[in-house]
C-alpha cells in the first residue's frame, strides 16, 4: 500500500482540481526500478501512474522530471505521459502522471517511432544544455549552456563522471589519462549541427508501446544536445529494430559514419553506470577509449 500521507495529498490535489471529492479506489504496484516505487492508482476520475521516492535522497528529482516531460510534450512530436501533479509529503516525494495503457508492438511500430523521434530532434535551441540541471538515473546531470557540442560533452558529461569515479576509486589514473587524451580529439569528431531536443536516456526500458499502437517515451533526462546521443543510447543495452534506424535516417538523415560515433556518445551513460553500480562497466569504457586513443 502507498503511504497514507501520499494518498491524502493526491486526493486533496484531485479534489481541488475537480472541485469535488475524488477518492483513490484501487492501487496496484508496478515495477519501478531501483530508485522509485511505482503504482497504478485507480480513482473516481480514472487511472493514474504514481511514482515516489525519498525526498531527501533525490532533491527536486520529480520536479525536474516533470519539466523534462513537459518540454518533450511541447514539441508535439511523440507521445509522453501528461504531468498531472508533483509534490512532497513527509519523507516522500511523488510524481503523478497520466496512466498509459500498455499495448503491443505491431507492424509499422518501429518505422513510426523512428519518424517521430526524428521530428522531436528537429526542435532546436540557441545552445547545448538546458536552463536547469536535472537527473540521469539517480545521478545529478549538469546542463550549463555551451555554444559548441564538444565543449559541452567533455565538460558537462565526461569530466563530471570521470571526476566522480576517480574520487570513489572506481577508475584509475591510467584510465583518467586515456580520457585526457581523448578530449582534444573530439573537436573535429562530431558533425556540426544545431542543438536538438533529446530524450537523453533513450534505452529499451524508457519507451513503451501504448494501446494506440504507437510509441511513448518515459523517464527522460532531457536537454538540448547532439541528436546522435539518443541514437547511441538506443543501442547500448540491446538495439532497437533495424526498421527504427532506417525510418529515422529517411526522415532526418545522419551524416556518414554515424555508426562509428555511437561508442563515443555512450561513454557518458557507461560512466554513469560505473558511478551507480561499480567498476564492472569499466571493461566497456576501456575498450572504447583504447579504440579511439
Amino acid at each position: 500500500m502507498i503511504p497514507e500521507p501520499l494518498r491524502s495529498s493526491i486526493e486533496s490535489y484531485l479534489r481541488e482540481f475537480h472541485n469535488k471529492t475524488v477518492k483513490v479506489t484501487g492501487q496496484q504496484t508496478i515495477g519501478g526500478g531501483s530508485i522509485n516505487d511505482a503504482w497504478r492508482l485507480d480513482t473516481e476520475t480514472g487511472p493514474f501512474f504514481l511514482k515516489y521516492n525519498n525526498a531527501g535522497k533525490f532533491p527536486a528529482m520529480f520536479e525536474k522530471e516533470a519539466r523534462g516531460l513537459e518540454l518533450l510534450a511541447s514539441a508535439g512530436a511523440i507521445k509522453v505521459p501528461e504531468v498531472i501533479h508533483y509534490d512532497s509529503t513527509g519523507i516522500d516525494a511523488y510524481l503523478l502522471l497520466e496512466y498509459l495503457e500498455p499495448g503491443v508492438i505491431k507492424d509499422g511500430f518501429w518505422e513510426q517511432f523512428g519518424q517521430e523521434l526524428a521530428m522531436l530532434h528537429r526542435n532546436s535551441n540557441d545552445y547545448f544544455g538546458l536552463d536547469h540541471d536535472n537527473y540521469m538515473g539517480s545521478l545529478y546531470q549538469y546542463n550549463s549552456p555551451h555554444h559548441d557540442w564538444p565543449g559541452f560533452f567533455v565538460e558537462q558529461r565526461l569530466e563530471k563522471q570521470v571526476a566522480m569515479a576517480k574520487n570513489d576509486g572506481a577508475i584509475g589514473s591510467g584510465d583518467v589519462a586515456l580520457f585526457d587524451k581523448l578530449y582534444p580529439r573530439l573537436d573535429t569528431f562530431f558533425p556540426q549541427e544545431a542543438p536538438a531536443l533529446v530524450h537523453g536516456d533513450l534505452w529499451s526500458g524508457n519507451f513503451m508501446a501504448v494501446s494506440t499502437g504507437k510509441a511513448a517515451i518515459i523517464d527522460p533526462a532531457a536537454y538540448y544536445g547532439h541528436r546522435e546521443v539518443d541514437i547511441a543510447m538506443s543501442t547500448l543495452f540491446g538495439s532497437f529494430s533495424n526498421a527504427f534506424y532506417t525510418a529515422y535516417n529517411e526522415a532526418y538523415p545522419m551524416e556518414q559514419g554515424w555508426q562509428e560515433r555511437l561508442d563515443i556518445y555512450n561513454l557518458y551513460p557507461l560512466m554513469v553506470h560505473v558511478n551507480l553500480f561499480g567498476g564492472g562497466y569499466m571493461a566497456s569504457v576501456k575498450r572504447i577509449l583504447k579504440r579511439f586513443v
